[in-house]
């Protein structure tokens, strides 16, 4: 090693879906905030399935945002556990009307929007279809595209 400077993380960014394996990335995200000291912002995207459901009113938005929000305290308490700070937002991966919108592109717009300087998300998918197209999408595309370190678990 030279004499460069440490590494220092002040903010780790946890993308998740509500699967138990972005819950898994979420505690690797806390472990890794509480060790630098930093805090954790979690961004719960929306899959394909739900933001187009949403859109044509075949899936109830309120519920959606009841489970996301639910999903969202339990991982608080894992923050909270660990005295880590955290910061949530919600965000849909997918667009009728932008083709360009991807959730790989929203988890690094987000990275920049909170000033990410490292990233966790999940890497093994999801037997849930619908669950592991948001998180093979993301890694795929962060692992490919990110200026910031990432940690796939």
């Amino acid at each position: 090693m030279d004499d460069s400077e440490p590494v220092t993380v002040d903010t780790v960014l946890a993308p998740v879906d509500g699967s138990d394996e972005s819950a898994t990335a979420v505690e690797y995200a806390v472990a890794i905030a509480d060790r630098y000291d930093a805090s954790v912002h979690v961004l719960y995207v929306l899959g394909h399935g739900v933001v187009r459901g949403m859109d044509v009113g075949t899936v109830d938005e309120a519920a959606v945002a009841e489970n996301s929000q639910g999903f969202l305290e339990d991982i608080g308490r894992i923050a909270d556990q660990r005295g880590v700070a955290l910061s949530t937002s919600i965000d849909d991966g997918f667009s009728q009307t932008r083709k360009t919108r991807h959730p790989g592109n929203v988890v690094l717009d987000t990275a920049d929007d909170v000033d990410a300087d490292f990233i966790v998300l999940p890497r093994e998918p999801v037997t849930d279809a619908a669950s592991a197209e948001v998180l093979e999408k993301v890694a795929e595309y962060v692992l490919s595209y990110a200026s910031q370190p990432v940690l796939s678990v």
